[in-house]
């Protein structure tokens, strides 16, 4: 898994790229990321030639909030769905459900 956060200083915006390798998919029917930063509504990943699946998210780069919790739900061929963090978030945070979060940071520059 991965995020990828390209900075457009014209356009004030910020392309968050979440993508979750092949290996990591454990042969998901379909993946959707789930985010605060609108409300928690699934997005969902298109799924690549090569077995990865991948979605662009864009944030507004003068949004007051820097920060913005996320998961993946992965949606196995079987109808299971099963819950996922990024394994390779700029970190986690607590959630209520006594598990943790990824976390997106926006102020974090380097790209992984």
């Amino acid at each position: 898994m991965s995020v990828v956060k390209k900075y457009n200083k014209t356009s004030k915006k910020i392309k968050v790229t979440f993508r979750v390798e092949e290996k990591a998919a454990q042969d998901a029917e379909s993946i959707f990321l789930l985010c605060e930063h609108n409300g928690w509504d699934p997005i969902k990943l298109t799924k690549q030639k090569k077995g990865d699946f991948k979605v662009d998210v864009e944030f507004d780069e003068d949004t007051e909030q820097k920060e913005f919790q996320y998961r993946f739900r992965l949606v196995l061929k079987d109808g299971i769905e099963v819950y996922d963090n990024d394994w390779d978030a700029d970190y986690y945070a607590p959630n209520p459900f006594g598990g943790e979060n990824s976390v997106v940071d926006l102020t974090k520059k380097i790209q992984l």
